[in-house]
């Protein structure tokens, strides 16, 4: 596969930009908890989950739909549809973040007290309310780009959303200092807010001004043609927001019930604290590092499936598929014995903790199966089954809060981490079967077509 293939130019140009915004996070965070102290970056993480559900409610379905949907059109030759579903999908993202935004900021008492545990919260909730209509147009644009094989916007917009993000915070906070003002962690949120605004006016810039992507509404597009896109793109969305909100509670159980369940284990109040984030903190990220690459080829190989299907071209999907899992699997393979043999010493080097590095060699029998997933859904998302997608994840999550729930309680964190290999081999191997009977499906189709 030569280097000026879309498939491989954007997934190199998406993984150069995810690993620099993530050395770029990894030093933020540093100066946040410099800056603001442990007490005000903890509130600031707490509101955290709040931000992933309202993205995920309010734009992420439509921003992958939007890929797979404008790749169909384009292979079609139908171009001005491509265009037309951009404005649908604005519409649609644009009006749930805008109802998302008023229920935060008429709820953020009740969200921090009752929810979050903590009414230091509130306002950073009703703060973190502006953010959502912007982060709508970012993710749009983001998907009807993708749907283009180009990666060049989405690159360059979430390195800018990166840089004004931390850029806007050691100004206020440098100009705070010089004025004798009172400091929080609430500019941090404010960076949120600047970081997106910044991304989702360069992106409408880039549309509008870009050959071949003119960002120009058209005198013909009816009201019916609006229905009939928007009717396609909630319906292949809804699974997709359901299985990021499905996540996301997942995650928020899973930091209620380690800690619980360690503590029925036997271990005490700190232990248990201290294993959780030893875990969520050192171990796993340590582990999911190496995912900048499968994700930035998840990315571009959803548009490439959709565009293949449209054309039923069976072996050209049977190609891709092939080539992308096989990539996965050896990055995964590679990984697992880096970590399996290097997980202690990167343990001590890294976090300066000997139980890190027991759970990174543990963790590392994952990698595999955990890279090659994220290729799985996307190749799943391309053929237009996003049901079955969420059928899967779902499945998976429950293998998941099991091991939460129950082996913790009597296994202790060993009992966690089995279960989660669990829940990864079964995404794996049940993705595998679904796709194979997909394929075989389309093969007899296209037999009995002709």
């Amino acid at each position: 596969m030569e280097l000026h293939n879309p498939l491989i130019k954007g997934t190199f140009i998406l993984t150069v930009t995810g690993l620099l915004t993530r050395f770029m996070g990894f030093f933020y965070r540093i100066f946040l908890s410099h800056t603001f102290g442990a007490v005000q970056v903890g509130l600031y993480q707490l509101i955290f989950p709040i931000y992933a559900l309202g993205y995920s409610a309010t734009c992420a379905g439509i921003q992958t739909i939007l890929s797979r949907s404008v790749a169909s059109r384009l292979v079609q030759g139908r171009k001005k549809e491509a265009r037309q579903l951009l404005y649908t999908g604005l519409l649609i993202t644009l009006s749930v973040s805008c109802c998302f935004t008023i229920f935060l900021q008429k709820f953020a008492p009740f969200l921090a007290g009752s929810v979050l545990g903590d009414r230091r919260c509130e306002p950073l909730l009703v703060l973190l309310s502006y953010v959502f209509p912007f982060s709508a147009i970012h993710s749009c644009i983001t998907g009807y780009c993708l749907g283009l094989k180009d990666t060049k916007i989405p690159s360059s917009s979430q390195l800018l959303e990166q840089t004004v993000r931390i850029f806007s915070v050691l100004v206020i906070c440098q100009f705070l200092n010089h004025t004798e003002g009172s400091s929080g962690i609430w500019i941090a949120v404010l960076g949120l807010i600047f970081g997106e605004i910044a991304s989702a006016l360069y992106s409408l810039k880039c549309v509008r001004n870009k050959p071949g992507l003119h960002f120009l509404i058209p005198a013909s597009l009816s009201l019916q043609q609006m229905f009939f896109d928007a009717k396609e793109l909630i319906k292949l969305s809804l699974p997709l927001t359901g299985n990021r909100i499905l996540l996301n509670i997942l995650q928020s159980i899973e930091a209620v019930s380690i800690p619980a369940s360690l503590l029925i284990y036997g271990l005490s109040t700190s232990d248990a604290l201290s294993t959780y984030g030893v875990l969520t903190g050192m171990a796993l990220p340590c582990i999911l590092f190496p995912s900048a690459l499968t994700n930035s080829a998840s990315t571009m190989l959803l548009p490439a499936i959709t565009e293949a299907q449209t054309q039923k071209n069976v072996q050209r999907i049977k190609k891709m598929i092939r080539s992308s899992l096989c990539g996965c699997i050896f990055l995964g393979t590679g990984c697992l014995a880096g970590f399996f043999l290097l997980g202690p010493a990167l343990g001590r080097l890294l976090f300066h903790s000997s139980l890190a590095g027991e759970f990174i060699r543990t963790l590392s029998w994952m990698c595999p199966f955990l890279y090659a997933n994220s290729a799985l859904i996307s190749i799943i998302h391309g053929l237009g089954k996003t049901g079955i997608s969420f059928l899967l994840n779902t499945l998976s999550l429950f293998i998941r809060i099991i091991g939460v729930l129950y082996f913790t309680a009597y296994w202790g964190i060993p009992g966690y981490l089995h279960c989660l290999l669990a829940s990864q081999i079964f995404l794996f191997v049940t993705g595998i079967l679904y796709i194979s009977y997909h394929l075989r499906q389309m093969l007899l189709s296209s037999h009995y077509s002709t």
